[in-house]
Order: structure tokens, then sequence, then C-alpha cells
């Protein structure tokens, strides 16, 4: 009990650890990249599902929803990819110390930008899943249609197309969506 001239600012805040014991799990960013299409948001709707069923609370940050709201002011350029990122990756680290496992779904195209999440992240929180399907098979899934309109001209810095995509050098899982489906069974 504190003594009656202690206020509750000199209490400080709770730590993650005793979030993470309130909510019994340990938090992680478990970062997906892969080139648009890959699966990287259809792999972590399942799994997200799956987590969820065994009573872990998990939060997804997805590009596509990300770039419609807190970053909706970047465009596609290498440098605003590079802030893309970097205010995701933030936003990510605060969910991690609050004792939540997030999922984050961004092409993040080059070795340099997966770093800066890496860094703000946290090495011992960041765990980097590589969602390798080729150019050829995304362009043909292009269940959203950019591969078509990028051809065209009407999107610019296309990643892998006119735009670079940095295999990752050392991920901690790779899922070959190439080889490997998932038949989704949403209900």
């Amino acid at each position: 009990m504190a003594n009656e001239n202690q206020t509750n600012c000199d209490l400080g805040y709770l730590k993650r650890e005793d979030k993470e014991r309130l909510i019994k799990q340990k938090s992680k960013a478990i970062w997906l990249t892969g080139l648009s299409g890959s699966g990287k948001t259809t792999i972590t709707k399942m799994v997200e599902r799956e987590l969820y069923k065994l009573g872990y609370l998990v939060k997804v940050l997805d590009a596509d929803e990300v770039r419609t709201t807190i970053n909706k002011d970047l465009g596609y350029t290498i440098e605003a990819r590079t802030e893309n990122i970097r205010r995701i990756a933030e936003v990510a680290k605060m969910f991690v110390n609050n004792g939540i496992i997030v999922f984050c779904c961004f092409v993040s195209p080059t070795e340099d930008i997966r770093n800066i999440a890496r860094t703000a992240i946290g090495e011992t929180d960041f765990i980097e899943v590589y969602v390798n399907a080729s150019f050829n098979v995304c362009e043909q899934r292009d269940v959203k249609g950019l591969y078509q309109k990028a051809r065209k001209g009407l999107i610019k810095n296309f990643t892998g197309l006119d735009s670079p995509y940095d295999k990752p050098l050392h991920p901690s899982i790779e899922i070959a969506t190439n080889e490997l489906s998932i038949k989704p069974k949403f209900k």
C-alpha cells in the first residue's frame, strides 16, 4: 500500500510483464513480408482465428487498412515506403509493449526497410515471416487488380515491376505459397 504522501502519478505505469500475465500470453510482432498477392493477409486471417480459438489476443495491422487511415498521406516512393514502415513499426511496438500479439502484413520491400521495423520493435520481439510467391504467381492471382493496373502504367513504383523487392536474407519462417495452398473455410 502506498504511503499517504504518494500520489497515483508516483506509482508509474504497469509493465509489459504485468499485462502479459493478466492476459496469459507473451507478446510478439509477427512481420509478414512478400509481394502483393503472395498470401500475407490470407495467412494472417487464418492464424488469427486459430489463435482466438486458443484464447490469445491478437491485433492485425494490414497495409490496406493502414494506407487508408494513419498513413494515407504517404505515396509509394522508397522514401514514403520507408516512412510507412517506420510509423507502423512504432505502432506495433506499442501493442507488443501492452502484451498483445501483433501481426503486421506489409510488402516492406527492402532489407533496409525491414531492418527499420526490426530495430523499432526490438530483435527479440520481431519474427520475420517471408511469404514467398514469385512475381508471376502473384500476377496470376491479382486479387485486387493491382498488377493489371501497374502493367498499364496506372500504378507507379509497383513492387517487383518498377520498384525492387529484396528477398529476406534470414527470415525466421519462410512459407512458399507457390507450393502450398490454404483453403479458407471462413464462416
